[in-house]
């Protein structure tokens, strides 16, 4: 098991000339549903303001880290000087409890493996209990996969967004169901996740999940994905906590842990209750 820092404090400000290029490959024009052929766009202030971006000056250092984080992901997904894992492209991206930066951690990794040449990268708000994505980007009412999953003749690449980052696409998480968890420990859903790779060799899937202590839902997704990323937040995910969370992987044979440093306080330490619609509105802060 591999860990990985992201240091999200005392970032300073990067040269003039990186920070202008960082800027512009950030998304900038407001967020809708694509329709009539336009794609998907994405507002990076929105983005920021929900949790899902660091600011703008946090940005460089923030990159290089993301850069440091796929490369291994995308050796074990392609086989690029690394054995190549059995359905590595099916990547999870989950936490042992909400608040710890999986959906942050997701979005960012989305867009970092999105500057690679010769990849394409979906996105999947496969937390389907707060889809916090979906909700984010204007897609709570979208099509996503909750329905490809309920409806055999609906096929899964219908449902996919394009975004206005040509190599960046976005599956919402769908209309909401009390049969989510079976749904996705179905047959259908191996059949869906296989045809994702089927259709484009050269695509990563990113599953944005639900805690692993904190829901159902998240357990069917570890059967499925090859590779899991579990991120932490440092000082505040109690020892207990993320040993319970790593024991319903310890029979996965890719498992990374993602370690999120935060000054923000940490997290309630009852973690087995009260996800999604069970709990208040209180946002999740990523």
């Amino acid at each position: 098991m591999s860990i990985i820092k992201i240091d999200r404090r005392d970032f300073r400000q990067p040269p003039a000339e990186a920070a202008s290029a960082e800027a512009a490959s950030q998304p900038t024009a407001a967020p809708r549903p694509s329709q009539e052929g336009a794609g998907l766009l994405f507002d990076a202030a929105v983005l920021r303001e929900a949790g899902l971006l660091s600011p703008a000056y946090e940005g460089f250092k923030l990159a290089r880290e993301y850069r440091y984080i796929k490369r291994p992901l995308i050796a074990r997904a392609l086989g690029r000087g690394a054995t190549r894992v059995p359905n590595g492209y099916l990547v999870m991206v989950a936490s042992a409890v909400s608040g710890e930066g999986k959906s942050f951690t997701a979005v960012n990794l989305a867009l970092s493996l999105s500057l690679e040449k010769d990849l394409h990268v979906l996105l999947v708000d496969a937390d389907v209990a707060k889809p916090q994505i979906s909700r984010v980007l204007g897609l709570a009412e979208a099509p996503g996969l909750l329905d490809v999953l309920r409806d055999p003749q609906l096929n899964v690449e219908r449902a996919i967004l394009q975004t206005n980052i040509a190599t960046l696409s976005v599956l919402p998480a769908g209309k909401p169901s009390a049969e989510a968890t079976e749904l996705l420990a179905s047959r259908r859903m191996e059949q869906v996740a296989a045809a994702l790779g089927e259709h484009d060799n050269q695509r990563i899937v990113l599953f944005d999940s639900p805690p692993l202590l904190q829901s159902n839902e998240s357990h069917p997704l570890t059967q499925i994905a090859g590779q899991i990323l579990v991120v932490v937040r440092a000082g505040s995910t109690p020892q207990p906590v993320l040993l319970d969370a790593l024991e319903t992987l310890k029979n996965h044979p890719a498992v990374a842990l993602v370690l999120n440093q935060s000054v923000q306080s940490a997290a309630a330490p009852y973690y087995y209750y009260g996800y999604g619609s069970e709990r208040s509105d209180r946002a999740e802060n990523p």
